[in-house]
C-alpha cells in the first residue's frame, strides 16, 4: 500500500538529481570557512534577499534563536504573533538559549492589529522587560499557511522604526509567499533585519536552513552558531542540496499550491467537514472535523488506509502538500478521507 504523507512538507526525501548534487558536491571545513559550496549557497541565498550575508545552520529552530540571540540581550522582551513558530513549537528556546521573553498576541490570520502592536510595546520603566523586536512568521504555519500583506509588513517595519525595534522573520516557508505573491524575496528582504529561511521544507532539500542579514550580524551569528553547536565540517554534501533545491524546486512550489487549493475546494463538499477557502493561499490546508467525529480516531483510520494527516488541537486537522504528492496523490487521499468520515458517522 502507497502512503501519501500529508503531515508536513518536511518530509520530502531528496531526488536522484538532487542526490547526485550532493554527491559531487566539492567540500572543505565549514568552520574554517573554507567550504566552498556551503560559500556558495550562503552567497546565493543572500543576494536572492538583497542582504550582505547569510549564514548556514542545521534547521529553521536554529536559525530564528541564533537570530533573536544576536538581536537581544538578557532580559530582553519580544512581540510575535500568538501561533507563531517561535512562540509555539521551539520549546521555549527564547527564555533557555537567550533569557528573553516572548509577548504574544492573537490574531486571525496571523497579522496581529498594528494597536495591538503598539500597545504591547513596553514603555521605558524600569520595572518593565525591554521591547527589543517584532517577530513575523511569513507564510504562517498555524493559520494554514496564509501570506502576510507586504503592505501590512511595511507598516509593521515603520512602526518598529517608530520605537527603536528590531524585525525579524521567521520565513521559512517565504519562498512560497513569494511564489504566491509574486513577490521578490529581496523585496521580502528588505524589511527585516535577519530573516530565517528554511530549505527542508517545500524546497525539498533534506536538511538546512540559513540566516540572512548585514555583515556585522552574520559575523555574531556565527559566533552563536558555535556556541549552539550548530558548526558543520564538510557541509557542502548539503548545502549542495540547497543549491539545488534554489534552482530548481523553487519554481515547482505553484504545483503544491494547485493542489493544495483543488484539494481545499473538494473537502468541503465532504459530509461533517468543513475548511476555510480564503485561507488556502499557499500549500497548507488546515480542515475542521464536526463534533461528532472523534479527532484521534479519524487520523488513526487515515493512517490504516494509507493517509498521514496532523491533528493540531480542538477538531482542527492539518494537511500540507510538497514535492512527494502529485495530483493523483491527492485525489486518491480525498478518496480515503471521505470514505472514512462515512465509516465514523453516528
Amino acid at each position: 500500500m502507497k502512503i501519501i504523507d500529508l503531515r508536513s512538507d518536511t518530509v520530502t526525501k531528496p531526488s536522484q538529481d538532487m542526490r547526485l548534487a550532493m554527491m559531487n558536491a566539492v567540500v572543505g571545513d565549514d568552520v574554517y570557512g573554507e567550504d566552498s559550496t556551503v560559500n556558495l549557497l550562503q552567497e546565493k541565498i543572500a543576494k536572492l534577499f538583497g542582504k550582505e550575508g547569510a549564514l548556514f545552520v542545521p534547521s529553521g529552530t536554529m536559525s530564528n534563536q541564533i537570530s533573536l540571540r544576536v538581536l537581544t540581550e538578557l532580559g530582553d522582551e519580544i512581540i510575535t504573533e500568538a501561533d507563531a513558530h517561535i512562540y509555539y513549537y521551539e520549546t521555549a528556546a527564547p527564555s533557555i538559549l537567550s533569557g528573553i521573553q516572548i509577548r504574544p498576541i492573537k490574531s486571525d490570520k496571523g497579522m496581529p492589529v498594528l494597536d495591538s502592536i503598539e500597545d504591547a510595546i513596553r514603555p521605558d520603566v524600569y520595572y518593565f522587560p525591554t521591547t527589543k523586536l517584532i517577530a513575523l512568521e511569513n507564510t504562517h504555519n498555524r493559520h494554514g499557511g496564509t501570506v502576510l500583506d507586504i503592505n501590512y509588513i511595511a507598516s509593521v517595519r515603520q512602526l518598529a522604526d517608530k520605537y527603536g525595534l528590531f524585525l525579524h522573520l521567521d520565513g521559512a516557508r517565504i519562498w512560497n509567499a513569494s511564489v504566491a505573491t509574486g513577490i521578490s524575496l529581496s523585496e521580502y528582504g528588505s524589511y527585516f533585519d535577519t530573516i530565517s529561511v528554511c530549505l527542508s521544507k517545500g524546497m525539498g532539500a533534506p536538511v538546512g536552513s540559513l540566516i540572512v542579514s548585514d555583515k556585522a550580524r552574520i559575523k555574531k551569528a556565527l559566533k552563536w552558531r558555535k556556541i549552539f553547536g550548530g558548526g558543520m565540517r564538510q557541509a557542502g554534501i548539503l548545502a549542495a542540496a540547497g543549491i539545488y533545491a534554489v534552482d530548481n524546486n523553487f519554481k515547482l512550489l505553484e504545483i503544491d499550491h494547485r493542489n493544495a487549493k483543488q484539494f481545499a475546494s473538494y473537502l468541503n463538499r465532504i459530509s461533517l467537514i468543513s475548511c476555510n477557502l480564503d485561507n488556502v493561499e499557499t500549500n497548507i490546508v488546515v480542515f475542521n472535523l464536526d463534533n461528532r467525529i472523534d479527532v484521534k480516531l479519524f487520523v488513526k483510520r487515515c493512517k490504516e488506509n494509507g493517509v498521514l494527516l496532523s491533528a493540531i488541537g480542538g477538531q482542527a486537522i492539518r494537511v500540507v502538500f510538497h514535492l512527494d504528492v502529485n495530483i493523483e496523490d491527492t485525489n486518491q487521499a480525498l478518496n480515503i478521507i471521505e470514505s472514512v468520515i462515512k465509516s465514523l458517522k453516528k
